[in-house]
């Protein structure tokens, strides 16, 4: 039986390299795997998913409004697929959580997602709500603070490096946008901004 996963995480933790990873693996034993990746997320370029590390794949990318299940639907039956891969899940509207579900209830193919639980105000990303409520599995990626603790939350920093309290729920960026902190040290943060 397939199942949908969601592996999630800080900031900084991997997600994208496992996901390269976890792809990878199929391929070398001849299996054909999608990536996707929201369309909103252009650091790497349209349609790429890059890690930190250096590695790279191209990938789909997803508009709000499409259906991820319909283009799922299509490849497999060009080609089999063995697996759906979707990077920075936390940008994937409850529809396509949905249709997701359906790509591996109906179509019998596991789907992994790799996204943020959370944003910078500590609250869910739509995509995050709903594969927390509707994923089968649930797996925590972990990264550190530089406390050498667990890091659970995304500080956000303007030009200046100091903590940023308010703004849009979605603004991407990277390593000079945010930080991977225990919920401690975001707090302190917070309270210096």
């Amino acid at each position: 039986m397939s199942k949908v996963y969601f592996y999630y995480s800080a900031m900084n933790a991997g997600k994208s390299t496992v996901l390269l990873q976890s792809s990878y693996n199929y391929r070398e034993r001849g299996m054909h795997t999608l990536l996707f990746v929201p369309a909103i997320d252009t650091r790497a370029g349209t349609g790429r998913i890059e890690s930190r590390i250096g590695l790279g794949a191209d990938a789909m990318a997803l508009q709000p409004d499409e259906n991820v299940f319909d283009h799922v639907k299509a490849a497999h039956a060009a080609q089999p697929v063995a697996c759906v891969l979707i990077d920075e899940a936390q940008f994937l509207t409850r529809p396509q959580v949905e249709q997701l579900t359906d790509v591996s209830d109906r179509l019998g193919i596991p789907v992994l997602c790799y996204g943020l639980r959370t944003d910078f105000q500590g609250q869910l990303f739509p995509g995050s709500a709903a594969l927390l409520a509707l994923a089968d599995n649930l797996i925590e990626l972990k990264t550190i603070c530089h406390c050498g603790r667990k890091a659970t939350m995304n500080l956000r920093v303007g030009p200046d490096g100091r903590a940023v309290r308010e703004g849009a729920q979605v603004e991407i960026g990277g390593n000079e946008r945010y930080v991977a902190m225990c919920r401690r040290h975001y707090k302190d943060a917070l309270a210096q901004a």
